[in-house]
């Protein structure tokens, strides 16, 4: 016999489930609006979804939610999708020159700022070591949805965007390991391992991370590629289940499954697979969806009754941890690469703080580890206030320290079979204010065989343009090339807007005069 709508058997019955889809669908709704109020006033979009949270909980609408467990485990499957949207959507072009120091950041990087700010919680504060350790390992790592979002509109060099981005792929995995071994620390003081053993088994983990990543991310894009080509919407679903693969297998083995997430996925995205437009779109909306409940759900189990208590400290940990530790953390990591002074400090400013935080901090509740409640509410509140500092005021920070390009060039996703066929992206191309751009004209761009103009958006009106047609500063480009040639496109685009129209001659005049270098450059 079946069981009836209502049954005690079931467990969930079907007026609790109308109930959860009827709150479900208006949150998402609304959620979806805010993005509106999100890009008019900057306001970051985490922050509306933590007080949407806030709005529906038992201080709001009275939905009581109080589950640290679930809050944990729901938040890992959310920070696995949206590591696979940052894996996927970001080109290894892009990065290769800032793996080494992005992971350095993220694993030396880490360990100066947990020592700053813990030294600076002890003394300042007055708080135990295990506090002190425990609050500085969660606020450590940098948040991959919140980095990913604000870099969508600051218009960065390359290898600026490439090391942000890598960072915030690359650290969740030490800072997670870092605070559970802290938390089981201080839930059983007498099992804790010694600073060596952890480290030992970090590098071990992370290693075995990466290899499995690798692997997978390799192989199940091989297997995708032969097997399952033929409908764009299967194969999306493929290619996510193949990098949650990589995530299973991983934690399965006691590895860093965050990091075989989002290296499988780095690997996927960069092996030319098919209906990459169609995977990217997936994958951007999957990876929304996760940070949309990711960040409900956090503002749900808040408390708002101890944030006020929680408000100093907070202040203490957050300006200690954004003007000393992590300027220290940087100029210790990539001091050696040939970042600049301006950059650094570009990069210090650019960690910003996110779900990651917040979730970990229900890590030292779920351990049971003794006089811990209070962390939650802290780490709320600094993520809150430093989110709302530093996001904001990103792009301007950029173009004060004179970090910015002069104009931004990104891929415009369609879901076009023809293309794809032909083996050709899209691209687009914003002039800014001071780009050297601006005045000339198509013809003068010099762009490969494979490659051209074919659209100009000007004032809101769109121009076909022709070979004498100039470009203006605020001109969004649209430009079609051969994927062969996109490189090459890039680099001419960012040479001519930083350089002027005979930026490229002038450039190969100079590899000439080297190439000769026992005759004088001579000048007419």
């Amino acid at each position: 016999m079946l069981p009836l709508a209502g049954d005690a058997q079931t467990g969930f019955t079907l007026g609790e489930l109308t109930t959860a889809l009827l709150v479900g669908s208006l949150t998402l709704i609304v959620c979806v609006v805010a993005i509106r109020l999100s890009n008019r006033t900057g306001l970051p979009s985490l922050l509306i979804y933590l007080g949407i949270g806030l709005l529906i909980g038992e201080n709001g609408l009275g939905i009581r939610f109080e589950d640290e467990q679930l809050t944990l485990v729901l938040g890992y499957a959310a920070l696995v999708l949206i590591l696979i949207e940052g894996g996927l959507t970001t080109r290894w072009d892009g990065i290769k020159d800032s793996i080494a120091p992005a992971g350095l950041l993220a694993t030396l990087g880490v360990g100066v700022s947990v020592a700053v700010v813990a030294v600076a919680a002890h003394f300042i504060l007055g708080w135990s070591w295990n506090a002190a350790l425990l609050v500085a390992a969660i606020v450590s790592s940098t948040d991959a949805a919140a980095v990913f979002s604000v870099l969508r509109s600051v218009p960065l060099p390359r290898r600026l965007t490439g090391m942000l981005e890598a960072e915030s792929g690359f650290n969740d995995a030490p800072v997670v390991l870092l605070v559970s071994a802290l938390a089981l620390a201080a839930a059983n003081p007498g099992e804790a391992h010694s600073p060596w053993a952890i480290l030992g088994l970090a590098a071990t983990e992370l290693a075995g991370g990466a290899v499995i990543g690798l692997v997978v991310g390799y192989a199940g894009g091989q297997l995708m590629r032969r097997s399952a080509a033929g409908s764009s919407g299967l194969f999306s679903i493929g290619v996510i289940a193949v990098a949650v693969l990589a995530y299973a297998a991983a934690a399965s083995l006691h590895a860093s499954g965050f990091l075989a997430t989002y290296l499988a996925a780095l690997v996927l995205g960069n092996l030319g697979l098919p209906h990459q437009p169609a995977v990217h779109a997936f994958a951007t909306a999957v990876g929304w969806l996760a940070q949309i409940g990711l960040f409900v759900l956090l503002g749900l189990l808040a408390s708002p009754a101890g944030f006020a208590e929680q408000l100093v400290p907070a202040l203490v940990v957050g300006l200690v941890l954004l003007l000393l530790a992590r300027p220290l953390s940087v100029a210790a990591s990539v001091s050696w690469f040939g970042f600049s002074l301006r950059q650094q400090a570009f990069l210090s400013w650019a960690g910003l703080r996110g779900a990651v935080p917040v979730v970990l901090a229900t890590v030292p509740v779920i351990e049971r580890a003794p006089n811990v409640d209070w962390i939650f509410d802290l780490v709320f509140v600094l993520v809150v206030i430093f989110t709302l500092l530093q996001a904001p005021t990103l792009p301007w920070v950029a173009r004060r320290l004179g970090v910015t390009e002069a104009h931004r060039t990104r891929q415009l996703t369609v879901e076009s079979t023809p293309v794809e066929e032909l083996n050709a992206s899209l691209l687009t191309v914003d002039v800014g204010p001071t780009s050297m751009l601006h005045g000339v004209a198509v013809f003068e761009l010099r762009l490969p065989v494979g490659a051209d103009v074919t659209l100009i958006l000007r004032d809101g009106h769109n121009i076909v343009p022709t070979p004498r047609t100039k470009i203006h500063h605020g001109d969004q480009l649209l430009v079609v090339t051969t994927d062969a040639q996109r490189s090459r496109v890039e680099e001419l685009m960012r040479a001519i807007s930083e350089g002027g129209r005979l930026a490229e001659w002038t450039k190969k005049a100079r590899l000439k005069v080297r190439k000769r270098p026992g005759r004088p450059a001579t000048f007419g």
